[in-house]
């Protein structure tokens, strides 16, 4: 894995001992969790996420809809989506949460993040998963227990499609004898962040990806496993995690609970104490998902960049 201070997203996003803030898509704060995107004010509530310093705006991926999963996903494709917000925006980094490489060719992953990196001038951080909605395996034709292999080999095809000019490849699903895969990240690498265990060990995690994106989950929990990333790592690798927040009006409110989500609703000074909780167990990346609010979105976001993220700031201008 290659060193990615020089790539605009990671350096924006990531240092040792840091946390900073991201945003995840859709930029809302509405109960709905499937009602129509307005694009032009998600392009305006982006730029002002840039402009106020947070590091990132994250999209999940949610190859097909599920009305009985629970939360019914991103409606757009990730790819792109982010390609739009590239063109709206000028330094923000630009994050999948993450993309399901079981149910997509390694080939056209390649060549889909490659394509984005390229075009929003090195800010992709590309978070990858094994997938997990229980009908989009049969829709795709994939077998569920094949996932955890899928996965390794889309990381490994990618990152010889990215680095090697005419590789040639014979793996599950790739038969590569002729022909390129174009275009070539800038780095010949593209910074790549694991979801979970995505039915690895953390030791294959800590060799073939370059940070771990994890649930949330309770403090000590999350320290332990840390402590064992930090340990299997040898040498810095970022340690993300998103977190569901309501934020209060009243910038001194306790903390409650969001029903059946790991997250809570509070005032700005708890989540301020809460995040520096955090940056002290090693967190470097917290993805602030809005919900469940009564609040104007734009309101929430300039509160939030005001109060919070100067706590918190990016690691390049």
């Amino acid at each position: 894995m290659g060193e990615f201070q020089s790539h605009n997203g990671f350096a924006r996003t990531f240092k040792e001992n840091k946390l900073t803030l991201g945003l995840s898509f859709p930029l809302e704060l509405s109960a709905d969790n499937f009602q129509k995107i307005d694009l032009a004010e998600q392009m305006m509530l982006a730029k002002k996420a840039e402009d106020l310093g947070f590091a990132s705006l994250f999209v999940r991926d949610s190859p097909l809809y599920d009305p009985n999963f629970g939360d019914n996903g991103v409606i757009h494709d990730p790819f792109l989506l982010l390609a739009y917000v590239a063109a709206h925006t000028n330094k923000i980094a630009l994050g999948t949460a993450s993309i399901v490489t079981s149910l997509r060719h390694p080939l056209h992953l390649a060549k889909s993040a490659a394509s984005l990196d390229d075009m929003s001038k090195q800010r992709l951080l590309f978070g990858v998963a094994t997938g997990d909605r229980p009908i989009e395996f049969p829709a795709f034709k994939v077998e569920r227990d094949d996932r955890a292999e899928l996965f390794r080999e889309s990381i490994l095809v990618m990152r010889k499609v990215w680095k090697e000019t005419f590789p040639i490849i014979q793996s599950n699903r790739v038969g590569l004898t002729e022909g390129d895969v174009v275009p070539k990240p800038l780095l010949a690498d593209i910074p790549i962040l694991g979801t979970g265990y995505s039915g690895q060990t953390i030791e294959w995690l800590a060799e073939n990806t370059d940070g771990w994106m994890f649930y949330a989950q309770e403090a000590n929990r999350q320290q332990e496993l840390i402590k064992i990333w930090r340990k299997v790592t040898g040498r810095f690798k970022p340690f993300s995690q998103p977190l569901v927040i309501n934020l209060s009006e009243n910038p001194m409110a306790s903390p409650s609970p969001i029903p059946i989500k790991v997250g809570f609703t509070s005032g700005r000074q708890f989540l301020i104490d809460y995040l520096y909780a955090l940056q002290e167990i090693g967190i470097n990346h917290v993805i602030l998902a809005l919900k469940n609010g009564d609040r104007p979105t734009a309101e929430v976001i300039q509160e939030l960049g005001e109060y919070v993220v100067p706590h918190f700031p990016t690691l390049t201008t």
